[in-house]
């Protein structure tokens, strides 16, 4: 199995200098500092000047210190990727590359260009069953947005602050959805590609799969070695592995899997091409 290359993380050459303890100290130290200072004066909490340039300077330093690190693996030879990857942790980066693959997922739903469907034999949604509920959550954070612009009229720092909170979740929420409309299953030669909204992309090759039998099931329990891809509380299928596959979780924590459950809008045609792509004969049987 192999990961998207949206969410591959090359890894860093050999004797490349790593983050510093005196790096982190300064990260450890600058960025609550910032948070602190931001909501201070957001809130309309008084800071005395010296406390405000004391921050802007703790700011320059953490972004030259930052730089210097980048010039440094960049002269040794490493990629503007493979830097980055040094650079910034990969919890980091793996939250920020879900963040930005949700609201890409938008503009591709906008176009209706699904991701990933160039080369595939055949393809299957998986998002109308979630659609109601989803368009529903959507409804009432704008209810929500709607009711706290009136509550908090008075208060324009925290109408603000709560404003830019409620309609990027309004997005988030919506963008959930176009990830899951616009990254469907895809069967791509002897590959099946299972996917779920922006955190979930598995090439499974199909002569890994043991067994592959429609199963519907509402009520999932967690369990070591299962992975469940409800879409509205249910899933369909149900992929038996010969040998564990690695489905990282959102921020890169491996889990190890041999049966996955998933959903399709149309469980039986994703069944029955796996079944027929596993059994076809190839040339070299036809010879």
């Amino acid at each position: 199995m192999t990961t998207t290359p949206e969410i591959r993380t090359p890894l860093p050459q050999p004797g490349a200098p790593a983050r510093g303890p005196a790096l982190r100290t300064l990260r450890t130290v600058a960025v609550p500092a910032q948070l602190a200072l931001v909501v201070c004066l957001f809130t309309g909490v008084p800071v005395p000047e010296a406390v405000v340039l004391g921050g802007k300077m703790l700011l320059l330093v953490l972004l030259t210190a930052e730089a210097y690190v980048w010039l440094r693996l960049r002269r040794l030879g490493l990629s503007r990727r493979q830097a980055f990857a040094r650079l910034v942790p990969e919890r980091v980066r793996r939250y920020v590359a879900h963040e930005a693959r949700i609201l890409t997922s938008l503009v591709r739903w906008v176009v209706r260009r699904p991701h990933g469907v160039g080369e595939a034999d055949a393809v299957f949604p998986h998002a109308r069953d979630q659609a109601a509920m989803m368009y529903g959550l959507t409804f009432v954070c704008v209810a929500e947005t709607v009711a706290l612009s009136f509550l908090l009229a008075r208060w324009p720092v925290a109408h603000a602050v709560l404003l830019v909170v409620d309609v990027y979740t309004v997005l988030f929420v919506l963008g959930m959805h176009a990830a899951a409309v616009t990254r469907p299953h895809v069967l791509a030669g002897d590959v099946l590609r299972v996917r779920q909204a922006a955190h979930v992309d598995l090439r499974i090759p199909l002569a890994q799969i043991a067994a592959f039998r429609r199963e519907t099931r509402f009520t999932h329990e967690k369990k070591d070695g299962e992975l469940n891809l409800p879409i509205g509380s249910q899933t369909s299928l149900t992929l038996e592995l010969t040998e564990p596959v690695n489905a990282p979780k959102l921020l890169g924590a491996p889990h190890l899997v041999r049966v996955i459950r998933l959903h399709a809008d149309d469980p039986k045609s994703l069944y029955d091409a796996v079944t027929w792509a596993r059994t076809a004969p190839t040339a070299h049987d036809a010879d």
